[in-house]
């Protein structure tokens, strides 16, 4: 329609060269309607045209009068019109003007072409629209409030924009199964790539504690302050979840007041603008951080669920009824969780597991960190001796408490290494610690101080107690927040305040009359919380293991989620929001702050004795902790192999494990688990974990099989697993952001070893030069019968390398290169790996851009072959001419069973050229042909085939 009127005012105005310019009179006639529709603000160009004398207080009037929107645009066109052709381009110039009020007519704008007159551009034009006016006062504030990141004290801060680093953010599906990364931050929004639930309306951003997803809010909150955030949305508003426990029982709120009160007040005509919001819900973009950290110990199922945006209900209500599309429905939504927390499938609309940083983005962030060069290289050439330190550092919190720490040292004691000590997760914070309570002592004094850990926290330790104190009733209860009352209450100072351990932050409701505060990030409360327990003498056995009956597996079956009326399938008493990180952390520093390396440290701080006595009981516990939970778990019977499937929970155990750094634990952990085969997919390990499992997995007597596919291990990872190479027969990391390093680091290892029959490497990020080493492992170790290296970047290059290594093999049993790009170059070259090959069993190379030539290729080598079982062509580019060179083949080997000719292009002539040849073979089982040019009538000339499978 705009084309055309387009075209119909081109030709009503048309004038010959030097003529005068269009009517504007005509051109407000030729696209009335389109004007009528779209403008929905009248009172900035009355105001306007009031201002400049185009418009009387009558005209005003008699507008206004109208009841409609659009019969108020039609009324001002009218008078617009019968003013001449002076006032007709003011209408048009205060359209062009206020961009923020007339945004969905700026493309008419460009089309049309129009240029103010000199004289138009002389008279003034005011934004007097309240919904354009309140969405810049929005941007303000907002660009305002996430300029700086909140530092390493309350009065130290960061530029975002200094600080801020790309992490790895992946698409996942509902069974996690990777659906691609996300490389620009408007592909969030974009409904081509990642969409699970075309109904739901939250994108699901979930990952571990650190992991980096309120900076990364932070970062989408700036570039929609600075319009470089191209969503469609007009308005922005952001929730801290947490914030929501501070809510009363019994209060009760309307949506106008919790977007306005607790974000950004308009300051003109509130309904209004409230208004609009109602009418155009596709303009709002929410960020709900945090959803696992909303405290709640009142019942909400007797709630009704809530459609109304006008009455006033408890603001968790609120919250989920925006969350499930009950208000303000089409809106967009960002919500953030820790892993584990479940969220019901039908608010979702997309789910992406942020991994933290690969090798890549951790070069970037030292660059953007360390701005010196020379201490850049001295920090990675520190990481890369250090694989513990360096696996820490993929979590980019962890990695800025790392490089914060090494800043503090190389500038006030003039050292350039971090403390070998940094090598478990709890050493990082007590590091932390130790720089922080360093904050405290005079300048003059902390330069070549040379006082030791141990008399800093001495020193300090009323200051620990205290905020140990504060921290541990919290976690009781699991508050994030704490009054100043609560502050008050366990004698924690103001100077206590400045050290940086707490931060003062915006309270919601009955918290705006004071102060409130909270831990600097939640890994930290739990690491207080587990200073407590050591440091309080009072503590009973019952108190120091609480946190372990937390996380057990009774406990973990309560996620967070949402239902159907809300809550009522709950179990009575349920926390819906319970989500046990913070207590899997409070566990594991426990452990490690018990570790026997740690009693030095502790001997100053709480009697000898006391120390012992707690350690006992916590060895004590994880050993019939680990009995028990092993008893619990899946176990298979498998060839050469006894196969124990664990659950994530599992990990976390790991981690507890290795942060006591007894050996001792380690071996009656090993010796407990009864099996050969420890299966650790899906559970959510990264690469700091492979210190965990190989602290355990080092201590197994025999050859082992370690499947960790599926989780976030990267080459980090690998090069923590070193010391498990001798004892690995079955290696599998499919899906684990594996690089051609981490690849080196494989071959260099387990071809010292040679016992190692299986490597799983499926979906990496493997290139040519990864498959060269695998190639390399394939051709020097005898021992190696199946390698699955599909789904990552290799080419017709590293595709002639396995296929020549695997020729000269004499042992390969199983190859799987399904969705690589090896072409017909790579397919030849496989062709005479094929040719008389003694063992080779299953072949894939599905979905690998072959043509018919490679495809010719192939079948003319497997009339010389007598290994081959199974063969997979699926997915690739083989026509008729192809299926007559499969034909052919199959009326000499006698040995194939399996053929998928799965998503090609043949038709009906090559499916009867393959059918014939069936009458000369009793071998073959199936020839599949499922997704080829076939159609269902063509189908049923093969039905007395069997073996042929069309559909």
């Amino acid at each position: 329609m705009e084309d055309q009127l387009c075209a119909n005012f081109e030709i009503s105005v048309e004038k010959p060269p030097g003529a005068s310019p269009p009517s504007f009179i005509a051109l407000l006639k030729v696209y009335r309607e389109l004007l009528v529709s779209r403008i929905r603000n009248t009172q900035c160009l009355i105001d306007n045209l009031i201002e400049n004398d185009y418009f009387s207080t009558e005209d005003a009037e008699i507008v206004v009068q109208f009841p409609t929107q659009a019969d108020k645009v039609r009324k001002i066109l009218d008078l617009v019109q019968s003013k001449g052709e002076e006032v007709s381009e003011y209408f048009i110039r205060v359209l062009q003007k206020v961009t923020d009020a007339y945004y969905e007519l700026q493309p008419w704008l460009d089309e049309i072409g129009y240029e103010p007159s000199e004289n138009i551009c002389s008279k003034p034009v005011v934004n007097t629209d309240p919904v354009s006016r309140y969405c810049q006062k929005l941007r303000c504030e907002l660009g305002r409030d996430s300029k700086f990141v909140m530092s390493y004290a309350q009065r130290e801060e960061m530029l975002l924009e200094e600080i801020y680093s790309n992490s790895i953010m992946e698409l996942v599906s509902f069974t996690h199964e990777s659906l691609g990364k996300v490389c620009q931050l408007e592909a969030l929004f974009d409904d081509t790539i990642g969409l699970i639930n075309e109904d739901g309306e939250t994108i699901y951003v979930f990952g571990d504690a650190g992991i980096g997803k309120s900076i990364l809010l932070q970062k989408i909150q700036s570039l929609w302050a600075r319009k470089e955030l191209d969503v469609g949305a007009r308005f922005f508003f952001h929730f801290r979840c947490r914030m929501f426990s501070c809510f009363k029982e019994d209060e009760a709120i309307c949506l106008k007041d919790l977007l306005f009160k607790y974000n950004c007040y308009p300051d003109q005509d509130p309904t209004e603008v409230f208004h609009h919001i109602l009418q155009f819900p596709h303009t709002v973009l929410f960020t709900f951080d945090g959803f696992d950290e909303i405290y709640s110990n009142f019942d909400l199922s007797s709630m009704p669920e809530m459609c109304s945006p006008s009455e006033p209900v408890h603001p968790l209500v609120l919250l989920v009824s925006l969350l499930r599309g009950k208000l303000l429905k089409g809106s967009k939504k960002i919500l953030t969780a820790r892993t584990g927390t479940e969220i019901q499938k039908n608010i979702i609309r997309k789910k992406v597991l942020l991994r933290g940083f690969s090798s890549n983005n951790l070069k970037d962030y030292t660059a953007v960190f360390f701005k010196d060069e020379g201490q850049r290289t001295l920090v990675l050439n520190q990481l890369e001796a250090n694989p513990n330190l360096c696996s820490l550092c993929t979590v980019p919190l962890f990695c800025w408490i790392i490089f914060k720490c090494y800043e503090h040292f190389h500038s006030m004691f003039d050292s350039h290494e971090l403390p070998d000590c940094s090598v478990t997760l709890t050493d990082v914070f007590l590091l932390m610690i130790e720089v922080h309570l360093n904050r405290s002592l005079k300048t003059s004094l902390l330069k070549n101080n040379t006082r030791s850990q141990a008399e800093v926290f001495k020193s300090q330790k009323e200051t620990l107690l205290a905020l140990g104190k504060m921290a541990y009733k919290g976690m009781e209860n699991s508050f994030f927040i704490f009054k100043q009352e609560e502050v008050s209450s366990v004698n924690i100072s103001e100077g206590d305040l400045q050290l940086g351990f707490l931060r003062t932050v915006k309270g919601y409701s009955g918290c705006d009359d004071q102060f409130t505060y909270e831990f600097l990030h939640l890994t930290l409360q739990s690491f207080f919380t587990a200073l407590f327990l050591v440091i309080e003498e009072k503590v009973s056995a019952k108190e120091l293991l609480q946190f372990f009956n937390e996380c057990s597996s009774t406990e973990t079956a309560r996620p967070t989620c949402l239902r159907i009326p809300w809550l009522k399938k709950q179990l009575a008493g349920e926390d819906p929001f319970r989500n046990n990180e913070h207590f899997h952390f409070t566990n594991l520093f426990l452990c490690g702050l018990l570790s026997r390396s740690k009693q030095k440290l502790f001997r100053h701080l709480v009697l000898p004795a006391v120390i012992k006595r707690k350690r006992k009981i916590l060895i004590t516990y994880l050993g019939e902790s680990m009995k028990s939970h092993l008893k619990g778990l899946t176990r298979s019977r498998l060839p050469n192999y006894n196969q124990i499937q664990v659950q994530p929970n599992f990990v976390w155990m790991l981690r507890c494990l290795y942060e006591t750094q007894s050996e001792k634990v380690g071996k009656l952990a090993a010796k407990r688990m009864h099996a050969n085969y420890i299966k650790l997919t899906y559970c959510n390990a990264y690469s700091a974990d492979c210190s965990a499992i190989s602290f355990v997995v080092h201590h197994f007597q025999k050859r082992l099989a370690l499947d960790l596919d599926n989780n976030n291990i990267n080459d980090y990872g690998v090069k923590q697993l070193l010391p498990c190479f001798s004892k690995l027969a079955v290696i599998r990391l499919s899906v684990n952001q594996v690089t051609d390093h981490g690849v080196r680091i494989l071959y260099e290892e387990l071809s010292k070893y040679q016992i190692v029959s299986f490597l799983g490497l499926y979906n990496n990020q493997i290139t040519d030069v990864g498959a060269k080493y695998v190639a390399k492992l394939i051709e020097e170790c005898s021992s190696l019968e199946y390698v699955k290296i599909g789904a990552n970047k290799i080419t017709s290059e590293g595709g002639k390398c396995l296929a020549q290594a695997i020729q000269k093999s004499k042992t390969m049993f199983e190859i799987g290169m399904w969705g690589n790009q090896v072409g017909d170059e790579g397919a030849k070259a496989f062709a005479e790996a094929l040719r008389n090959h003694p063992r080779l069993t299953n072949v894939s190379l599905a979905f690998n851009g072959i043509t018919t030539e490679g495809g010719k290729s192939i079948a003319e080598a497997m009339q010389h072959n007598n290994s081959v079982k199974i063969f997979w062509l699926t997915k690739n580019e083989l026509d008729d001419e192809a299926a007559i060179s499969f034909a052919e083949m199959l009326k000499v080997n006698k040995k194939l069973v399996h053929l998928w000719l799965i998503q090609n292009q043949i038709t009906a002539k090559g499916v009867k050229y393959l059918s014939e040849a069936l009458k000369e073979n009793t071998a073959i089982k199936e020839v599949c042909l499922n997704g080829n040019l076939i159609s269902q009538e063509e189908a049923k000339a093969f039905e007395d085939e069997e073996r042929i499978i069309c559909f």
